[in-house]
């Protein structure tokens, strides 16, 4: 008898050991396709992102930080892009418009936090606009950590003789073309553990033809494009011992007049959408999660480790995995700071302050413990008169995310 126990015993054992020696390997690709209105996508029929979608989930979603706060930004194309890579909004990133003249490389992007995890994390971008890589991300700039991406395809736009300019900018088309049907080739062959596609036509077709039959037809060829992306995931996942994490996404809305336009705070030029095939938290179904929430998300699902002091000015929380808050307010009431948010979980949470803007310079701030309180309680009284200024930064730490405010008195 006692044989047949110990018997079980090493079966049971050895399957669990030969269960987590053939743990698949995780990887990641978010791509954003420019301009499209959550109204249009919602309309359309994207049998892609539908089949994504049924797999995981799809949400609205926002960009434009908040409507006049302190993180107020631009509803701008390149501002955006680095709202995802950063999980932060304009007022910390200092992208402020397609020029990209001055990035505050102190926050990192999501390619920097993968750059410097432990172990080798692979790395690619696929982009119809070359800044994407040379001045968002920084590749190769000391002041951005020096990154290096494995795998590269962009700076199409720049070969007029390959790429002449055509009517109704169908050369950004045909660019897009090369760059899904690239992109796909290289998970299939390469597998690169993270990946940023971008597609630029959409914005093209936007700012030309706005709401319109033009822009409906390529907004489902836009969807074909995410197919050849999507089968190259397939095709790892049935073959290779991986899982993939897809998150698509676009970057800003339109005007609501005709659609031709962008930048603003109107709802419409506001309200994005996220597709993934991961299953979503309660925080995606219940919220309007931000595009400042993607690469926490990616993060999270890659198991990367990101050093505290950047999470301190993360604004964005992963909308996978257990979360216990979000959307954190501060309202100033003359000697208190007022601070609220929704609650998923009556875990503790650790209220920290600062009264410095250090980080921005790339040093540290004087970070100090305030409070503690319940996740459920949805509520913390903090009393400046214990210290005194006209500026503070609150990080709420739960057990499973943070969350950060600004507040100027």
């Amino acid at each position: 008898m006692k044989q047949v126990n110990w018997l079980i015993i090493f079966i049971f054992f050895g399957c669990c050991l030969s269960a987590t020696s053939h743990a698949k390997k995780k990887k990641a690709v978010f791509i954003i396709a420019d301009g499209i209105p959550a109204d249009v996508i919602e309309r359309i029929q994207t049998p892609t992102l539908d089949e994504i979608a049924k797999k995981g989930g799809y949400t609205r979603a926002y960009v434009g930080g908040e409507a006049g706060g302190i993180t107020e930004t631009p509803t701008i194309s390149a501002v955006c892009y680095n709202n995802l890579l950063t999980a932060t909004w304009v007022n910390k990133h200092n992208v402020w418009g397609n020029g990209i003249e001055a990035p505050n490389y102190n926050y990192w992007s999501i390619f920097r936090i993968a750059e410097n995890q432990k172990k080798d994390v692979k790395t690619a971008i696929f982009s119809s606009w070359e800044d994407n890589r040379t001045k968002l991300v920084g590749e190769g700039k000391p002041e951005a950590g020096n990154i290096k991406i494995d795998y590269v395809l962009d700076g199409l736009e720049l070969d007029k003789k390959a790429y002449p300019d055509e009517k109704h900018s169908l050369n950004i088309f045909k660019i897009d073309e090369k760059i899904s049907s690239a992109a796909a080739e290289c998970i299939k062959t390469n597998a690169p553990d993270m990946m940023w596609v971008y597609l630029w036509f959409m914005d093209c077709a936007g700012h030309e033809f706005g709401d319109s039959p033009f822009f409906d037809k390529y907004t489902a060829l836009t969807d074909k494009q995410i197919a050849r992306i999507w089968e190259a995931i397939k095709y790892r996942e049935a073959n290779f011992d991986e899982e993939w994490m897809i998150v698509v996404t676009t970057d800003h809305g339109r005007t609501a007049s005709n659609g031709k336009g962008h930048g603003g705070q109107s709802e419409r030029e506001r309200t994005t959408w996220i597709y993934t095939n991961v299953q979503p938290n309660t925080y995606f179904k219940q919220q309007q999660p931000g595009i400042i929430d993607i690469a926490p998300s990616v993060c999270r699902y890659m198991n990367f480790s990101i050093p505290q002091e950047i999470q301190y000015e993360q604004e964005g929380m992963p909308f996978i995995g257990k979360v216990d808050l979000s959307n954190v307010k501060a309202q100033v009431n003359g000697k208190q700071i007022i601070l609220t948010w929704e609650s998923y979980s009556n875990s503790p949470v650790q209220i920290y302050a600062a009264t410095t803007n250090n980080f921005k310079e790339g040093k540290l701030d004087g970070w100090k413990k305030v409070g503690k309180a319940k996740a459920g309680e949805k509520k913390f009284v903090f009393d400046t008169s214990a210290m005194e200024s006209s500026f503070y930064k609150f990080s709420l730490r739960g057990k499973n995310n943070m969350q950060t405010v600004w507040v100027k008195k």
